[in-house]
């Protein structure tokens, strides 16, 4: 924990962006390198009718940090996002889900 899902993004981008941005995130979410993970997902999306571009979306679960800590982490995907696809003005969404801890359960026990 946290989990990241990105979609509406090359698989070959996310695997170039993972290991800095979890460097960048590690401090300031405060926790251990191994709880990160990231996940790619494949997806289609469809307005009126037709296939439609989108722009990069990217889902947070997490346990809540506080309002700060979460602006914080939504500049810092953003930035890298825009780094990785080199466009400095890329459209990004950035959704976080607070997870509660009594809820999230690592091999049978809940956190």
């Amino acid at each position: 924990m946290p989990h990241l899902r990105f979609r509406a993004i090359a698989f070959d981008t996310v695997k170039l962006l993972s290991t800095a941005l979890v460097d960048d995130l590690q401090p300031l979410m405060a926790c251990p390198r191994e709880d990160f993970t990231l996940e790619h997902i494949p997806a289609s999306f469809i307005f009126d009718g037709e296939v439609s571009d989108a722009y990069p979306f990217i889902e947070v679960f997490w346990f809540d940090r506080g309002q700060e800590v979460q602006n914080n982490v939504a500049a810092m995907i953003t930035a890298a996002i825009r780094i990785a696809v080199d466009d400095k003005n890329q459209d990004v969404a950035v959704i976080f889900t607070a997870l509660t801890p009594a809820a999230y359960y690592d091999n049978g026990q809940h956190y």
